[in-house]
């Protein structure tokens, strides 16, 4: 699975019966600089194409997390629980989360509002799977930038599988920030077509 992260622009408000509502969304077509080059090395930079997580998304049967960091030991919603909701667009994915006095009393979402509070959970991060291109037609790309803009290697991803999103600190892309995964230009070593489809099924 892997993780980029983005200035979420995240709201947190307090409902009568208790619950917090936490809503946040991540841009489509934005630019993160994932390597910045040097010692011999092309500038890396990575984006989202307009609907990438929409195979996900539009299975509703599909179970997507809201966690802290990346840690399925610390989460905070999710949609077969009924806490976890997604609008997609081709601007951006938006959640929003119910966060319910229980998650609210646990140790982790006790960090989490401390956090936010203090200002220092300001993105999000998704974490996912390319789709192989033996189950969707070029799922990625990676093209050279624009020579006015600069050298860098630019890797657009068009179909992934969404596990689930996480909220971070560290911001990496504009208009959302988080953690973002290894840049491999590289077509990945073939896999049996069997284990393919299991994976993009998952």
């Amino acid at each position: 699975m892997t993780s980029p992260v983005f200035s979420a622009g995240l709201e947190l408000r307090e409902e009568g019966d208790g619950t917090r509502r936490l809503r946040g969304s991540f841009p489509y077509r934005k630019r993160a600089v994932i390597d910045s080059g040097g010692n011999g090395r092309r500038p890396r930079k990575e984006q989202f194409a307009s609907r990438a997580f929409s195979f996900a998304v539009e299975d509703t049967e599909r179970d997507i997390h809201l966690l802290i960091g990346h840690s399925f030991d610390r989460p905070l919603a999710s949609r077969k629980a009924g806490t976890l909701s997604f609008t997609d667009s081709d601007d951006a994915l938006t959640f929003e989360a119910v966060l319910t006095r229980e998650i609210q009393r646990t140790t982790w979402g006790q960090d989490f509002l401390a956090a936010y509070a203090a200002g220092l959970i300001t993105g999000l991060s998704p974490g996912f799977r390319v789709a192989p291109p033996e189950a969707v037609p070029r799922p990625e790309e990676t093209v050279d930038e624009d020579p006015a803009e600069g050298n860098a290697l630019i890797r657009t991803i068009f179909a992934a599988v969404l596990f689930e999103m996480s909220l971070v600190t560290r911001p990496a892309y504009p208009d959302t920030e988080a953690d973002l995964r290894s840049f491999n230009p590289a077509p990945a070593a073939p896999h049996p077509m069997t284990d393919i489809m299991r994976r993009w099924r998952l």
